[in-house]
């Protein structure tokens, strides 16, 4: 077998822009990305696709609004946004792949698991839930979800628009690792922890219970990279490598960042939560454990960034 990679892609980098947000838009940029992970693996490589489902959930909840005020349908459970999504990319990436490797002479073949990680009851993120997902809500509209689903969270900006916030709990452990594992073995391109995963809870017998909540897929990939023994992980993300003072006159790119310099930036509050941050963070665990190497890049410099020539690359 050869070297074994874990890709993650963004979920915003499935979108191709503001103006292209369709289904047969995402197809488009997955097959765009697609592209370039075969050439990675016709150098040898065995790769695990992982991929966020942030904008994709967004819209799921968004139709999902529209039929329950139309007094249409039942509301969608956050957890069935997640387990939907894994099941319509992973479905893209595998056609996308098919395709290619049909095109390649490739004997591969591409495969999708709906993934669940099991994340702790006691994350502080259960009590004090602040990830925001779907759109912005008028108050009149927060209010008739709220009195509907009192558990539902919500935030508001300066401009007065509501929207909700959700538990994102870190994961603990892939339950699919072996099905992973042998996947992998037996020659499989794998698409696995869409959306990081669904968030699950593992009572004392072993018992499993999903709930509505949001996994960032940037710690799951870190975890499937380790537990699959990968020599490169790899995070696809909006930009082309990490920067300090991101947005600012003074932003620098950083093409080579080692784990010390990475933790003293973490601690001095260089890199964004939510965004930036468990990207960094999921990439130096993962190099210091295993003695492999990271890379951030968006989706255009992929190539560039495994050849050296973009992207950030962290580094023991």
């Amino acid at each position: 077998m050869g070297k074994k990679a874990v890709i993650a892609v963004g979920g915003n980098s499935l979108i191709l822009d503001s103006g292209r947000k369709t289904v047969e838009d995402q197809l488009e940029a997955i097959r765009e990305i697609v592209e370039q992970i075969v050439e990675f693996i016709s150098a040898g490589w065995e790769v695990v696709v992982t991929h966020g489902n942030g904008p994709q959930v967004g819209f799921i909840l968004r139709r999902s609004e529209i039929a329950f005020e139309a007094r249409e349908l039942h509301f969608v459970p956050l957890k069935n946004c997640v387990a939907d999504t894994q099941g319509a990319i992973g479905f893209q990436f595998q056609e996308s792949f098919a395709n290619a490797f049909k095109r390649r002479n490739i004997d591969k073949t591409a495969v999708t698991l709906v993934t669940q990680v099991v994340v702790d009851p006691s994350d502080s993120s259960f009590c004090h839930p602040s990830k925001p997902i779907g759109e912005y809500y008028s108050e009149a509209k927060a209010t008739r979800l709220a009195n509907k689903f009192p558990q539902w969270h919500f935030t508001i900006d300066s401009k007065r628009r509501y929207r909700r916030v959700v538990p994102s709990p870190k994961p603990v452990r892939i339950v699919e690792m072996d099905a992973i594992r042998t996947l992998v073995a037996a020659g499989y391109c794998v698409i696995a922890a869409g959306g990081g995963g669904i968030p699950t809870l593992e009572d004392a017998n072993g018992g499993l219970s999903a709930v509505d909540a949001v996994v960032d897929k940037d710690y799951t990939s870190g975890i499937l990279a380790k537990e699959l023994e990968a020599d490169l992980l790899i995070i696809s993300t909006g930009v082309e490598q990490v920067y300090l003072n991101f947005g600012k006159p003074d932003q620098t790119g950083i093409d080579r960042l080692t784990t010390a310099d990475a933790r003293k930036y973490i601690r001095e509050g260089r890199f964004a939560e939510g965004s930036m941050l468990p990207k960094i963070e999921a990439a130096v665990d993962f190099v210091e454990s295993r003695r492999g190497t990271a890379i951030i890049t968006n989706r255009q410099n992929l190539e560039r960034a495994i050849a050296g020539q973009a992207g950030t690359r962290i580094v023991r």
